[in-house]
């Protein structure tokens, strides 16, 4: 116990006995200061994310094309950027809050407009106008002292002093090769002071570079001081006005050249340190990327309407359902789909040069269109966009993670797919409904195939990618055989056959009963009653202009009261078929309508076809046609329908099972609905009067009365299965689905020789050796891997050696 220390040992026993709530916020602290500049990050984001405006738009691209990609850390002239910038900007928006500013005196008017300068500059006039700034300031002093404490915050000047010697003790000892070429670029560091920077141009071959900035800043201006002399001397042969002149010109020509490469050498010293790094700590974080595009994939399909003009659209079914594709889901579907192909060709290439190109293109992209083209757009503000911000705050994670793929690199060699690293029951499932999801089996295979470095044809490539999808889904089942084995003669446990068996038998049952389980309950559990607003009856007799047209609106549509309600269940109490019917509808599906008899149009018909109409009518051997909403023979008697039916649906149909019932003198007849008509003159007009004789709510003048039954319809949200009907989701659904499990259970003897492997391993080995030779460029080679592969498959012989248990 040599490094012992009692205080020490006090110190450990005390905090370990404290409060776990207590030890939860010590974590939390020191999580907190362990990760402090991605809280910056975050609240920067965040504040860019609330306010949307032009002054806190450079410190997040400052942020994904500058901080993130600096190695090892972000230097303290980025942490003094983002302070200064930060001060600046609040003093900037203080002095904007002022109401003698024209823009000013209409805030509430101008408060909304996207395009307002002052909105988009970030000096309009609002309440909490700083307060996000004012925790972005907090934040980014909390990093600065972890930093001071931890003696990080001066490492960059030291760091640049001991560097500086080693390079100058290099560079004078090498006069060729790569650092002689590169010399220009090695000498400039971006750390150092603007007014420090020597700059070596191209004809030069070799560099010195200075020990002390206050040195580097005397030769600069005594070199500066010399060519101005020399400059002098040159002008000499031009006297007078014209000499000066010159010389003004020129030496001011010089400053500007000076002053723009003191900018551009550091930008490009920065990037060509970072595509040419001297070590390189490669990893992978692909996945999350693609996790994270797909995320945003997600958030635009869902939320489609954000990113167009009409934010009062449905949702993306509706649009489809009526052939109907929305522009803004278009370009945002096939912008993120197409990122996503690139990104892919970056990572099989592996060019660091190309993601840092895509990222610099992406980020300024995707920030202008964001916030100046988006607002326009959706006529809103970004900041009033909750998706859009949603989508924001996803692809900011997306440059994060691209930026650490930069510092870090590229890996060497891409070996299968990520969801295969395990063989565990996780990885069998995911990889599973990876590969079923359509086509993205077939586009990653196809992308890999044109973006890798092979000599195997596209079906080749296509046949090993299936041939190591198989072993891998055996190699999972393998294993899980090996961590639950199965003893010689013992039979299946009752929780094995219950569980997976009776799972699936439940499965199977309810996808057979699945349409007609849910037409039942869709409607009757959570159906929408769906009244009439407009009831409405036309008669017409034979093909002349109709005699009576009425509509019953608004007061003349009543519903049951619950005593008028068990009054009419009980008029059908005998009735079987009508007791049937009606246990589908409850009363508030019910309406009567009470319809005037006066006709509320008048008669309009020639005096030759009312002569010949009378006729007609006279006529009692021939047939006449009455037509009520639909066509009814010969008379009046029995002609109107007293109950009518409202589907779902357009057509209206009168019940049947109402309109049929039992008499004590005739026995079964019909109940279908006497009326009169007579027709009412005066001095010049006429019209025609129809009138119910057998109505249960008796009135004293002419009137129609009638009962509709409404049925009721799906929700909104579960329209689009609803609409297919019985027959439709049994030929939809039911089938496609038993056709799939069909497969499953029928033709498994013709793959017993490919499924029933016991040991895979020596297969699994020879794929990943293919994509292995392949990674490393030993093209010859994959080709006899894979002619090994192939015969493999062809001989049965060998695939028995092969899949032997190891003894």
């Amino acid at each position: 116990r040599m490094f012992h220390d009692d205080e020490l040992e006090e110190s450990e026993k005390f905090y370990v006995g404290q409060p776990r709530v207590l030890l939860l916020i010590y974590a939390l602290y020191n999580t907190l200061v362990a990760r402090s500049e991605m809280v910056c990050y975050f609240v920067i984001i965040l504040n860019h994310m609330i306010s949307a405006s032009m002054i806190t738009l450079v410190l997040p691209i400052l942020i994904f094309l500058w901080a993130m990609l600096s190695v090892p850390r972000p230097s303290k002239r980025f942490w003094m950027t983002a302070i200064v910038y930060t001060e600046v900007a609040i003093v900037i928006k203080y002095f904007f809050q002022f109401g003698f500013f024209p823009w000013n005196k209409h805030v509430d008017y101008t408060k909304d407009k996207p395009y307002h300068p002052p909105n988009i500059i970030g000096i309009e006039k609002k309440e909490g106008y700083v307060h996000y700034d004012l925790v972005q300031l907090l934040a980014l002093f909390f990093h600065r002292s972890i930093l001071k404490c931890h003696g990080l915050w001066d490492e960059d000047e030291k760091g640049d002093s001991s560097s500086n010697k080693e390079d100058t003790d290099d560079e004078l000892s090498l006069t060729g090769g790569r650092r002689g070429s590169s010399a220009s670029l090695k000498s400039v560091n971006l750390a150092a002071s603007v007014e420090s920077i020597h700059v070596h141009f191209p004809e030069q071959q070799t560099a010195i570079r200075r020990k002390s900035s206050s040195s580097i800043s005397q030769i600069s201006h005594r070199s500066s001081f010399s060519s101005h002399r020399s400059k002098r001397g040159k002008c000499h042969g031009v006297s007078g006005i014209g000499r000066t002149n010159l010389c003004v010109i020129k030496s001011h020509c010089g400053l500007c050249c000076f002053r723009t490469l003191q900018v551009y050498m550091p930008i490009r010293q920065f990037f060509y340190n970072l595509i040419h790094p001297d070590y390189s700590a490669v990893t992978d974080v692909y996945v999350l990327m693609f996790l994270a595009d797909t995320v945003d994939f997600i958030i635009i399909v869902f939320g489609f309407w954000a990113f167009g003009k009409h934010s009062a659209a449905a949702d993306i079914t509706s649009s489809l359902s009526e052939d109907q594709v929305p522009e803004a889901f278009l370009v945002m579907v096939l912008i993120q789909f197409g990122t996503m192909v690139v990104d892919r060709a970056l990572y099989l290439k592996k060019t660091v040069m190309g993601k840092v190109i895509f990222q610099v293109i992406l980020v300024f992209g995707i920030h202008f269109w964001m916030f100046f083209i988006l607002p326009g757009v959706t006529e809103r503000k970004f900041s009033q966009n909750t998706v859009a911000q949603l989508w924001y705050f996803v692809k900011c994670v997306y440059f994060g993670l691209s930026a650490y793929q930069i510092r870090c690199g590229y890996p060497t060699r891409v070996l299968g797919n990520f969801l295969t690293k395990s063989y565990n029951y996780v990885n069998l499932f995911l990889f599973q409904g990876f590969r079923l999801v359509p086509f993205l089996t077939e586009l990653r295979a196809v992308m890999d195939w044109v973006w890798t470095d092979t000599t195997l044809s596209l079906s080749s490539w296509i046949c090993v990618e299936d041939i190591y999808a198989h072993i891998f889904i055996l190699k999972c089942w393998r294993e899980s055989e090996k961590r639950y084995p199965q003893p010689r003669g013992q039979k299946k446990k009752k929780v094995v056959k219950y569980g997976m068996g009776g799972m699936i038998i439940v499965l199977l049952i309810c996808i057979v009963w699945f349409p007609l389980l849910f037409m039942s309950l869709i409607k009757s559990v959570a159906g929408i009653t769906n009244k009439p607003l407009d009831v409405s009856i036309t008669i017409t007799l034979g093909g002349y202009q109709p005699i009576f047209t009425m509509s019953a609106q608004q007061n003349q549509l009543k519903s049951l009261d619950p005593s008028e309600f068990s009054d009419f269940m009980r008029s059908y109490r005998g009735n079987t078929a009508a007791l049937q019917f009606l246990e589908g509808y409850a009363r508030e599906d019910i309406t009567r309508a009470d319809l005037e008899g006066n006709s509320n149009s008048l008669w309009t018909i020639s005096p030759p076809s009312r002569n010949k109409m009378i006729q007609g009518l006279r006529d009692l051997n021939a047939d006449f046609t009455l037509v009520i909403s639909w066509t009814i023979q010969r008379t009046l008697e029995e002609v109107y329908p007293y109950y009518i039916k409202a589907p779902s649906d357009s057509v209206a149909k009168p019940i049947k099972q109402l309109l049929k019932g039992m008499s004590p003198d005739h026995g079964k007849q019909s109940m279908w609905e006497n009326i009169t008509v007579s027709l009412v003159k005066n001095a010049s007009e006429e019209w025609w009067v129809l009138n119910q004789l057998g109505k249960r709510h008796k009135t004293p003048h002419e009137s129609l009365e009638l009962f509709i039954f409404s049925d009721k319809v799906s929700p909104p949200s579960l329209g689009f299965l609803a609409g297919y009907g019985i027959m439709g989701l049994y030929a939809s659904v039911v089938l496609v689905i038993g056709k799939f499990v069909r497969e499953f259970f029928s033709g498994i003897s013709h793959s017993i020789m490919f499924e029933e492997l016991p040991n895979v391993d020596r297969i699994l080995k020879l794929c990943t050796d293919i994509f292995l030779v392949r990674e490393t460029g030993e093209l010859e080679l994959e080709e006899d891997l894979y002619a090994k592969l192939i015969f493999l498959y062809r001989s049965p012989e060998t695939m028995i050696k092969w899949t032997r248990e190891k003894t």
